[in-house]
Parts: structure tokens; sequence; C-alpha cells
């Protein structure tokens, strides 16, 4: 959906602020948690999909903050799903990269987007664990810590490092998906596979990685970190090109160039795009 005057005359910078203080509140709860990692109560929600009390605990905090905020707001979000009807939806996930968490794998964020109509126009992705905060305003650009953020410069996938999401519950597209991981590792200089998706976009935004595949997400996986992608000078697309990523789970990210190479890979395997 095109920009409109009635969305630029939001009050963004509000919403990035309110966003901000929400994801820092749940991170707070995530390093607490990490803390006593050993005595915590996990569930499996179905195969290798875990959700932990930590995991809960941080979606209240940063729903009750906005909602204190923004009562008219709604909110599409991991563990507690949509709630409230309204123009701005707050896409939320508390802690992406669950089961990393619970292993100690020091790789997992809270990611949180407002999207306006159709259009994510704020996103917020905070490591707890550095300490890093990613922040993209539709139209003002991506930051990390303050400061401006590019993608890198690669033009194609021959130097490139690429993340991607390894299939673990959805086995239907195994075939296909190793095949074009055979192909995409034999032209780039490396594929990467550490296990958070909007983490794993938001080092393509600050030019860490140059492209990322994958698919089965969310919205709340992928909308702020897609948005800070496409601030910090990416393409961001479906497997099949299109920009309807955010509902149907398939996304590919990175500079032009590579984003270009990884999707004509992509397009020798239909399954991918099913």
């Amino acid at each position: 959906m095109p920009i409109t005057d009635a969305m630029r005359g939001e009050p963004l910078a509000d919403f990035l602020d309110a966003a901000v203080d929400a994801a820092r509140l749940a991170g707070a709860v995530i390093r607490d948690g990490a803390a006593r990692r050993a005595s915590i109560v996990i569930e499996r929600k179905t195969i290798n999909d875990f959700v932990s009390i930590v995991d809960k605990s941080a979606e209240r905090a940063i729903i009750g903050a906005l909602s204190a905020r923004f009562p008219t707001h709604a909110f599409k979000a991991e563990e507690s799903g949509e709630a409230g009807t309204s123009t701005h939806t707050w896409l939320i996930d508390p802690l992406d990269g669950t089961t990393n968490f619970l292993h100690g794998f020091p790789h997992y964020c809270v990611s949180i987007a407002l999207r306006i109509h159709d259009t994510v126009m704020v996103g917020v992705v905070h490591d707890p664990t550095s300490g890093r905060l990613f922040t993209a305003i539709r139209g003002q650009g991506a930051y990390l810590d303050g400061a401006p953020i590019r993608v890198a410069e690669r033009a194609g996938l021959a130097e490139a490092i690429v993340g991607t999401g390894l299939p673990y519950r959805n086995w239907g597209y195994l075939d296909d998906y190793m095949a074009s991981l055979r192909e995409i590792m034999q032209r780039c200089a490396g594929v990467r596979r550490p296990g958070a998706a909007a983490l794993d976009l938001a080092y393509v935004s600050a030019g860490w990685t140059d492209g990322h595949w994958e698919r089965d997400l969310n919205a709340w996986d992928v909308g702020a970190a897609s948005l800070l992608v496409e601030e910090a000078g990416g393409v961001v697309s479906t497997f099949a090109g299109d920009a309807g990523f955010l509902d149907s789970g398939h996304i590919v990210v990175g500079t032009p160039g590579v984003h270009a190479e990884l999707l004509g890979v992509l397009a020798r395997y239909p399954a991918l795009a099913a």
C-alpha cells in the first residue's frame, strides 16, 4: 500500500519511542530468565516448537506497555494471538529464537513492528544479550544504537555471506530446499543459520550478512526486520518476487544484487514457494 498523507501525519516517532521502551522491558525479562535458565518450565507447542514462561512474561510486558499508551490499537502476537480491531496493529514476537534461548545459545531477540493499514511503518529489533537496538521508521532510514546503517555493497552471491532457516517441522519441501541450499552454497562465500529470523534479517540491514531466505515464518517474525532491510537500502520479497511476505511467510532479503540472484536460484525449485 502506498504511504498516504494521513499515514505521514501519524506521530511515528512517538510510536517508535513506545516500541523501544516495550522492547527494553521485554529484554529485561529475558535477561532475568537467562539467569535462571535451568529452572524454566518449557512447553512444546508442536514438533520442534517450544514456548516458556519467559516468552509469555515478555509478551505481557510488551502488550501492557503498548496498550497503556495506545488503548485503541490492535495486537498480533506470537503467544496470545490477535486482539482488537484497528487500522494500527502491533506485530510482536517477544522472544524470537526461543530454542536458542533455552539452550543458552546467545542469538535471540525481541521484535516489535507497527503496521498501519497494510504497511509496516515502525520496527524495533532488540538483542537483549548484546544490548543492541535496531530501529526504523518508514522513509527515515534504519539505525543501530542510534547510528545509521546500510546494507552491504556486494553486487552478487560470489563474495556474499547469506543466511537461511532450515526446515524444522514442515518436511514437504525438504528435497527442493536441500537442492537450492546446495546450489547457493556453491555460489556464495558462506551460508549461516543462526536460528532467529528477526535478528538474522537485522544483520542484513547492518551489512554483516548480505542476504537471507526462509520459509514458514509469521508476520511477527519479519515485520520489524523487513522494514530495517528496506530502510537500509535492501530488497525484500516473497520467493516469487512480490511484496506479500507478511502473509505468505516466505521471505527473501538482501542487497539488490544478492536478492536478485537468490530469487533466480529459488525460482528453479517451485515446491519452495508452494
